[in-house]
């Protein structure tokens, strides 16, 4: 950045133009080659009552061009501002450096103290992009290489009467407040202050429900840039649900954004509580926080402070960590990974210097892993050896489907032709999202639309969704053997009974979204071993009465080979319409830290 003082200039006409001062700020390099006769520029003015649409050249019909460098100059009467809503953005995955991007400013000039966001990749149509600007004018941008070819997106804007109104005097019990515009982005250059004072006799408490304030490179200890700040500490960044407290009946959130990398904000409620009741039949942790009381002593920081696992009695099915003093379950202790954070849950289970441990736990000599011998006695030993070489078939060796096995480890799907016939490189085009969005929001909360696109709804007319199912192919679904057992009321092992929904968010669009494929089921296979008691081989096929086409919204799931390896330790997603609170209606997720084997 630099400044440089200029003298009063007199015009024709007698109009006198004084400069104070002249600011330079760095801009995106790419687009200072934009110059103004480029046919790829565009200005355009709000209209007042209605959206100003735009989009990128050749949307939809065909992909933006290679080597593009657009640029869409938005304008808004005076004392208005400026509200931009992506409805469809499908661009190339967001590389480190390079690739596709668009980018918006809070200005006319693609200058980085003005920047708002860099959008790449591709988001589902649930994904709230809107962006709001801090004056009447707004910038956007479109890059690209040579590399790939994407559809690119769809935009609209508005002119909003421009407002600096945020925060304000509370004097409810309870309530909720939010960001400016929650859930559409933030306006750079706002300040907010809420006082919020409870009943006297009450204290009051603040859990920030959902947290993003999050900036490249920015620290989020001290949070320099856009934060909230209570009882004088500051917070930024994403941060997973969290509760803060006042000992009285008062308290006071300010809220600041500066010029840049505005995000989706937050959303908060407040509580006034009974000061020596602060959770009635919970645990109260000592940020406030209220949890289940069987969350207690369980091994997890479920508080986010500790207070939970603090001063626990570890019971005869659980081990006491040495550094946290976490009481673990037993069966954590020597699995192979690090759940107490200072590895004495793994301590003094290696096999001796210069030995090897088998999955089944036999300890060999190093010198016999991948020398064409079976010494574990399961084949461990010989399954990941590197470089794929043709071995004797065993039950942890790969199988390619020309009879040949060979030695290495997870071979399918990985861009390595390493059976001789190239069939471990076929059938990959499985598991893949269309919307590249990376999920922020974790913990058994609603999915985006297309996030899951091989999650299938099971329904009967008596019970509506019954089971859920995931696509496995155009004509075949993967669903558990327990849904298909005879009741003295339906008959459910009947496939006459079952209509299958694919592409389905939400229970209650079953029926209006052109998104969605319905099917009748035409036979149903359950596995032959499966028990009712112990829900062993709970596993079904089942097929449609016609094929389905893939979409956005339908996608099949990846099946894994016999001998497909799972880390312990990996993280998984469980999905499926069970409901959070009564009448859940959306697809949901949870997040499944450890996928521990027992």
């Amino acid at each position: 950045m630099s400044e440089l003082k200029v003298q009063t200039v007199t015009l024709r006409q007698r109009i006198s133009l004084s400069v104070d001062s002249f600011v330079a700020y760095p801009t995106d390099p790419l687009m200072a080659r934009n110059f103004r006769n480029n046919k790829c520029t565009f200005f355009l003015h709000a209209t007042t009552g209605s959206a100003t649409k735009f989009s990128s050249p050749g949307f939809p019909d065909a992909s933006y061009p290679p080597n593009s460098r657009c640029q869409w100059e938005l304008r808004a009467d005076a004392g208005h501002m400026i509200l931009l809503h992506f409805k469809t953005f499908k661009m190339e995955t967001c590389k480190v450096t390079g690739g596709d991007y668009v980018s918006i400013y809070d200005s006319l000039t693609a200058v980085e103290p003005r920047i708002m966001t860099k959008l790449c990749g591709s988001y589902p149509p649930s994904y709230n992009l809107t962006f709001i600007s801090s004056q009447n004018v707004m910038l956007v941008t479109l890059v690209s290489d040579d590399k790939e070819k994407h559809p690119g997106f769809k935009a609209e804007f508005y002119q909003i009467q421009k407002t600096t109104l945020c925060g304000g005097t509370i004097r409810d019990a309870s309530g909720v407040f939010n960001t400016p515009f929650y859930p559409a982005h933030y306006p750079p250059n706002r300040d907010c202050v809420w006082d919020i004072q409870v009943p006297e006799n009450k204290f009051v408490k603040v859990r920030f429900e959902l947290f993003y304030l999050y900036e490249p490179g920015v620290s989020i200890t001290s949070c320099p840039k856009d934060y909230v700040e209570v009882n004088n500490q500051r917070y930024c960044g994403e941060r997973s649900p969290f509760v803060v407290s006042s000992n009285s009946s008062k308290i006071m959130v300010k809220f600041h954004s500066d010029a840049s990398n505005t995000d989706t904000g937050f959303t908060a409620q407040y509580l006034s509580y009974e000061p020596k009741n602060p959770c009635p039949d919970q645990f109260t942790c000592k940020s406030g926080r209220c949890i289940d009381k069987t969350r207690q002593c369980d091994g997890w920081n479920d508080c986010g402070d500790n207070s939970d696992e603090a001063s626990c009695v570890c019971t005869d099915k659980q081990f006491r960590c040495r550094s946290s003093q976490y009481c673990k379950p037993r069966f954590f202790l020597c699995d192979g990974v690090n759940d107490c954070g200072d590895s004495s849950d793994e301590q003094d289970c290696k096999c001796p210097d210069k030995y090897l441990k088998c999955r089944n736990g036999k300890c060999i000599p190093e010198a016999q892993k991948c020398d064409n011998t079976d010494n574990c006695g399961d084949g461990s030993d010989e399954s990941d050896c590197g470089l794929a070489q043709p071995t004797s078939c065993t039950t942890y060796t790969y199988k390619c489907k020309d009879g040949q096995c060979i030695n290495k480890l997870n071979p399918e799907c990985d861009s390595v032709s390493d059976c001789t016939d190239g069939s471990d490189e076929t059938s990959c085009q499985c598991g893949k999202r269309p919307y590249s969005k990376k999920t922020r929001i974790v913990g058994g909360v609603n999915a985006d639309i297309g996030e899951w696109p091989w999650q299938v709804s099971l329904q009967t007319t008596k019970d509506g969704h019954a089971c859920g199912a995931s696509v496995v192919s155009p004509t075949i679904l993967l669903s558990a053997a327990h849904c298909f057992q005879d009741t003295s009321s339906l008959r459910y092992s009947d496939p006459n009974v079952w209509t299958a929904y694919m592409g389905l968010h939400d229970q209650s669009t079953k029926t209006s979204s052109n998104d969605v494929v319905k099917r009748k089921i035409k036979r149903i296979v359950a596995h032959k071993q499966f028990s009712d008691y112990t829900y062993d081989n709970d596993i079904a096929m089942l097929e449609l009465d016609s094929p389905i086409t893939y979409t956005d919204f339908i996608q099949p799931i990846c099946i894994p080979e016999s001998t497909h390896v799972f880390p312990v330790g990996k993280s998984i997603w469980v999905t499926g319409w069970g409901a959070l609170s009564e009448g859940g209606q959306s697809l949901l997720r949870v997040f499944v830290v450890y996928n521990k084997m027992f």
